[in-house]
């Protein structure tokens, strides 16, 4: 379990995270979402203990998070939005070499590669060099590398960040699973479909603080299910509605191109985030 209480970071003169109040239960799947700016990378970066906090505290498991306790921060694992990784390496010394950075034995670093591997479909692929993989090769190789200790957290900054929509969706049905077996996950994404297909819950973030947290389903309920999108000279204009007849009765009186829909997170997130910026 992650509790965050009052977290603030500020860098000079710039508060990037300001009193963050957040509860993520064992084994939950959560998500952080946001515009650029938000304070999500700066939020991860505390939670993996790469930054310190300005104030406030973060518990795992009712313990403090600091840098001096390891038993602590080994249980939280994260893979950045950048990949972090030798090029000249195959997967095999990659894994080895994160192994050995958590002093594992080789035997132990060797068996808990084959198991990810085989996990990931990445077998047979072991033998190639970074710089040949692909990448939705590399961002499972990261996941990998993440899992090798055995983690009960992991923290995932914009983890299919340029993949291709197959790549994508082999890396969701690989974080599923994670999640299943009792993984705790703590997403942060850009595509908002990713979020409402994986996140039990998510949390809007806007200029560091929280702006709702709730489950994707209740967000969407509130702002309404059905969504009528007009075209307009300046662009289409939506307008949401919590009973299907409305929506039909208002799309009835519409003159010129507009469409019904199903209302989606992203729509949540556009009326929410979307209306504080220029």
């Amino acid at each position: 379990m992650i509790e965050i209480r009052n977290l603030t970071k500020t860098f000079e003169n710039f508060t990037a995270v300001d009193s963050l109040n957040l509860r993520i239960e064992t084994g939950e799947f959560f998500g952080l979402l946001g515009p650029n700016g938000a304070g999500k990378t700066t939020t991860i970066g505390m939670l993996s203990t790469l930054l310190l906090p300005s104030s406030g505290e973060i518990l795992i498991d009712g313990e403090p998070l600091t840098r001096k306790r390891k038993d602590i921060k080994r249980k939280v694992s994260v893979i950045t939005q950048e990949y972090s990784m030798r090029q000249d390496m195959d997967m095999d010394e990659i894994m080895e070499y994160q192994g050995r950075l958590y002093f594992m034995p080789v035997k132990q670093i060797r068996a808990r590669t084959e198991e990810l591997f085989a996990f990931a479909g990445l077998k047979e692929h072991r033998r190639k060099t970074i710089r040949k993989l692909s990448g939705g090769m590399k961002r499972k190789l990261m996941v990998c590398r993440a899992l090798l200790t055995d983690p009960q957290i992991l923290l995932l900054d914009e983890p299919t960040a340029g993949m291709d929509a197959i790549s994508r969706r082999q890396m969701w049905n690989l974080l599923r699973q994670l999640n299943e077996q009792g993984l705790t996950i703590l997403l942060t994404t850009h595509y908002i479909e990713e979020a409402q297909s994986l996140c039990g819950r998510v949390a809007l973030m806007n200029s560091g603080k929280l702006e709702e947290v709730d489950t994707p389903a209740r967000l969407i309920e509130r702002l309404g299910a059905y969504a009528v999108d007009e075209m307009h000279p300046d662009g289409i204009h939506s307008f949401y509605f919590h009973e299907r007849v409305q929506a039909i009765d208002y799309l009835s009186g519409l003159q010129g191109q507009c469409t019904l829909r199903d209302t989606t997170l992203e729509d949540v997130f556009v009326e929410q985030v979307g209306k504080h910026l220029s």
